[in-house]
């Protein structure tokens, strides 16, 4: 477990549940803090970035307390980050979902929706396949190192991979979009984490030992 010295915070974006992500941290023996300030923001040793909802309205909350500035900062110098479903989503140029509102950038890909062809949104599990052709190059897969099943709520999703340094693993749902990408000490899942048993635990414990450390995480 990382030590109990260890403090993540969280940004509350207006459009998430953040019960089920601070009940997973505190399970994993870290202190939890709150922001919403830049400056605490661009300064805290990890942040996790949830979202659940409208992308618009995640954009705006960021854009509404100067918080593009700091994210884009520091996840552009690969420090300990992990975005959560729209989390992830605004990490992108931008969404289908909302057209005039400008992602974070820092992810070269755009979200779209599903296709009327399958039930949206998706609810449920599905499988995030790691090798297996999944990945750009999953040597560098450092945290999602071992493929298994995660927890979704989405209607929307990233089927670009980003390129730039990113490794990505893959899902499917009328076809292949990003599952999760990582880069640095960035982790960045469209699914929940917090929410895939014993699996995703797994995987917030090696971003959080890896961040913490600067070592390699342990092996899956």
């Amino acid at each position: 477990m990382p030590g109990d010295s260890l403090t993540v915070t969280v940004v509350p974006t207006g459009v998430a549940n953040l019960a089920s992500i601070v009940t997973a941290l505190r399970r994993l023996g870290t202190e939890v803090a709150m922001s919403v300030n830049p400056v605490e923001i661009g300064a805290a040793s990890h942040v996790v970035l949830p979202g659940v909802g409208s992308y618009a309205a995640g954009i705006r909350y960021l854009d509404d307390h100067d918080l593009r500035g700091a994210l884009v900062e520091r996840i552009e110098a690969d420090r300990p980050t992990l975005a959560v479903c729209l989390g992830m989503q605004m990490l992108s140029r931008g969404s289908e979902e909302a057209p005039g509102a400008a992602g974070l950038g820092v992810m070269n890909a755009r979200a779209t929706r599903f296709p009327g062809t399958v039930r949206v949104p998706q609810l449920g599990w599905n499988r995030v396949a790691v090798g297996e052709g999944a990945t750009d190059a999953a040597p560098h897969c450092r945290f999602v190192c071992e493929s298994g099943y995660a927890y979704y709520a989405n209607s929307y999703r990233l089927v670009e991979r980003p390129g730039d340094g990113w490794s990505c693993a893959m899902s499917d749902y009328a076809g292949p979009f990003v599952a999760c990408a990582e880069r640095g000490s960035v982790l960045a899942c469209q699914f929940h984490p917090e929410l895939s048993g014993v699996w995703g635990m797994a995987l917030i414990e090696r971003w959080l030992r890896l961040a913490q450390t600067g070592k390699e995480a342990p092996t899956c």
